[in-house]
């Protein structure tokens, strides 16, 4: 059996605990070397053999499985933050299934989950933003023109920006062609919940600026959007004149 986990967004203790139990039972450990916290092997066994996957090619990566599944060892597949996101599963799926060999699927904490928190943020506030766009730059990986940032940015909504913090120049350019003003709030935030965290508030005008005054790299995720600024408006949930199923409101508030 082989478990794909989510190891949260980089503090050790983030992950969950049916993810931790998943680590303290496996007998083969394929991490993401290049993104999950090390610190996280701890929590597995003396004798479990434990792989880099960031220095492994898919086939290489298969093929461990595989012999584990000969050897009726159990494999635990850590991917950084959560896998549904950039985590290039659905190819390892794929080839385990054309294997004939099970699998499942552990959730964890993503990084844009630990940047709110970080922040002190709430991607979704009333008459500000009810849309989180999850996206990326174009680079060396293309995306969709039918989902370029600049199309995207017709919107105004929340943006949460992976893999695109070596591409802020061309990004800059992108958001504010496609709408958003230059004063739109904006916020870098380095190693979310890594004991090293480094959190760059900005707008979208400076966002360049900001990344390169910092010498910002990799692991970095950018946000944008009027959520990180001062003006919401109040929630009717919990507002006293709001009618819900659990209370009435009252017309005297």
């Amino acid at each position: 059996m082989v478990h794909f986990v989510g190891a949260g967004s980089g503090s050790a203790d983030l992950i969950t605990v049916r993810g931790a139990r998943l680590l303290g039972e496996a007998d083969v450990v394929i991490y993401a070397g290049s993104l999950v916290n090390p610190q996280l092997l701890s929590y597995t066994k003396e004798n479990c053999r434990i792989y880099n996957s960031a220095e492994m090619t898919l086939e290489q990566v298969v093929e461990t499985i595989r012999q584990a599944e000969e050897e009726d060892l159990m494999t635990v597949r850590l991917h950084t933050g959560d896998s549904s996101i950039y985590g290039a599963v659905r190819e390892q799926f794929d080839q385990l299934e054309q294997l004939g060999i099970e699998y499942d699927v552990c959730p964890g904490v993503s990084s844009f989950c630990g940047a709110a928190a970080s922040l002190r943020a709430e991607y979704t506030l009333p008459d500000v933003s009810q849309t989180v766009i999850i996206t990326r730059e174009a680079g060396k990986t293309p995306v969709p023109e039918k989902e370029s940032i600049r199309s995207l940015a017709a919107h105004q909504s929340t943006m949460i920006l992976f893999l695109s913090t070596s591409l802020t120049k061309k990004l800059q350019e992108d958001l504010l062609e496609g709408g958003y003003p230059p004063e739109t709030p904006a916020a870098v935030v380095y190693k979310a919940t890594w004991p090293e965290e480094k959190i760059f508030r900005c707008s979208v005008g400076t966002l360049h600026e900001t990344v390169t005054v910092n010498h910002l790299t990799k692991t970095s995720l950018i946000i944008v959007g009027g959520c990180l600024g001062a003006d919401y408006d109040r929630s009717l949930l919990y507002h006293p004149a709001f009618t819900t199923e659990f209370r009435e409101g009252s017309s005297n508030q």
